[in-house]
């Protein structure tokens, strides 16, 4: 969920009293947040040893759902927070910066969802190791709002806006997470260590709506305030986190540390950016080369091409969105029609993988990235198929053309984050199988895929979705 304005405003900060932790490995369950439900198409968008137990080398956050079209949603994954450990479901978010669960009381908070998950209220009063952030934490010092506050008198408040207009509001917490660490081949262990969030009061938007509700939302964004800098706040742990998200089986792999294998390569990250920004030099469709808008191809301004798994689908500049889809139809004379305001979609019966060519997006250093046509669209019935390219909608605060990719062109690849090196990469992978990590010992332990939630269930998807064109 990006947040293109730059619209996240803590208004008063948080004492970064984070993990003690070196060099580990951490692993998260993650499920697609609309995994198996009934959703319209228009929601696509809008939503759109005891020292190595010491170190921080990897964590697992075990990865459920898929990232296909068709099921039409993002990623969320099951945390604990508080003493007594509890429950909580949030939307993994690599295009916002903090941290937030929904918190008692709550009047506007969703009570219940869709997506076959229990909903929780986060209490303060519940948990023996929660303590209030107040305006005197050092952590004021990495917002732009530190001069509001108000020391010894005021507590740490957040507002965040989300790119949809959704928002939150709350005030800062300081508790235990417990997370999997990854202790051996296909072995974890649960380690609790002190981490600062948001605890939301009040939601509005998509965030308020229970049929697609959970918990909170955790950002893995680039700032001081997100969940990976925090990780990597103390004992120089590096703040890598990689995902592969499976949109053939479902699940996948999201997980916190250096990986071993497979060997990715890289691109350098804008240097200066809020978000994942990457320099995009072409865009070619089986060989053929697309234009590029001239301020996507020179980098203006805030513009440029953002890698965001928040998002599900992949946005263009209006031209460039046009002139990809009149290669892609080239070789298939297909009639499109607009569905639902937003999507191409064109009647079909043959192999799309065979009829419809591959696309291929260069970046600098000579890191390619392919997507192929089972990514880039999907089946409302057995003869119905829409692109997810979408055209336009997105822009900069100056006003420059943005291209965002999301999980349309991310899933069935291992994507890496090294934010220490300032790059992001790729590889093709099984997101089925496993990876292997490295923790700050150099031990290199097997990681596996998880599916939180089967995707049997996402064929009703598919009829829901053909009835509301019929």
């Amino acid at each position: 969920m990006l947040d293109l304005s730059v619209t996240l405003r803590i208004l008063v900060a948080v004492s970064m009293s984070v993990i003690q932790l070196g060099s580990a490995n951490f692993v998260f369950n993650v499920t697609h947040k609309f995994a198996g439900k009934d959703k319209q198409l228009s929601e696509l968008k809008s939503h759109d040893s005891f020292r190595h137990a010491r170190m921080l080398g990897n964590l697992d956050l075990p990865l459920g759902g898929d990232s296909r079209s068709d099921s039409i949603g993002l990623y969320f994954t099951k945390i604990k927070l508080g003493s007594p450990p509890k429950d909580y479901h949030v939307q993994v978010d690599t295009g916002s910066d903090i941290l937030w669960v929904n918190c008692a009381p709550c009047p506007k908070c969703p009570v219940k969802t869709d997506l076959n998950i229990s909903l929780s209220l986060y209490d303060s009063k519940a948990s023996s190791t929660s303590k209030k952030v107040g305006c005197e934490d050092n952590f004021c010092s990495f917002t732009s709002q530190s001069d509001t506050c108000e020391p010894n008198k005021k507590p740490c408040i957040y507002h965040v806006v989300y790119e949809d207009g959704s928002t939150s509001d709350g005030d800062f917490i300081k508790d235990n997470i417990t997370l999997d660490q990854v202790t051996g081949n296909h072995q974890t262990a649960p380690l609790a260590q002190e981490v600062v969030f948001g605890c939301g009061s009040n939601q509005s938007g998509q965030l308020g709506q229970s049929d697609s509700a959970v918990d909170g939302i955790m950002g893995f964004g680039k700032a001081n305030t997100s969940i990976i800098s925090q990780l990597a706040a103390t004992r120089n742990v590096k703040r890598i986190f990689s995902h592969c998200l499976d949109n053939v089986n479902g699940g996948g792999i999201f997980a916190v540390g250096e990986v071993e294998s497979p060997l990715v390569e890289t691109t350098p990250l804008v240097p200066n950016q809020v978000h994942y920004n990457v320099i995009l030099k072409g865009i070619d469709v089986d060989g053929e080369p697309v234009d590029l808008p001239p301020s996507i191809a020179s980098f203006g301004g805030n513009g440029g091409t953002i890698i965001d798994s928040g998002t599900t689908l992949a946005y263009l500049p209006e031209n460039l969105y046009t002139s990809l889809l009149e290669k892609l139809t080239a070789r298939q004379r297909v009639k499109l029609h607009t569905v639902q305001e937003t999507f191409a979609c064109f009647s079909f019966t043959s192999n799309t993988d065979k009829a419809f060519p591959v696309v291929n997006l260069h970046f600098e250093d000579k890191l390619k990235l392919t997507v192929y046509p089972h990514d880039y669209l999907f089946s409302l019935r057995k003869d119905l198929y829409c692109f997810g390219w979408q055209s336009g909608g997105v822009t900069s605060q100056d006003g420059s053309d943005v291209i965002l990719l999301g999980d349309l062109v991310l899933s069935n690849k291992l994507v890496v984050y090294d934010l220490d090196n300032e790059v992001i990469g790729w590889a093709e992978h099984n997101c089925s199988s496993s990876i292997k990590v490295k923790d700050g010992s150099g031990a290199v332990y097997l990681l596996e895929a998880d599916n939180l939630i089967p995707t049997s269930s996402s064929t009703v998807i598919n009829k829901t979705l053909a009835t509301l064109l019929s």
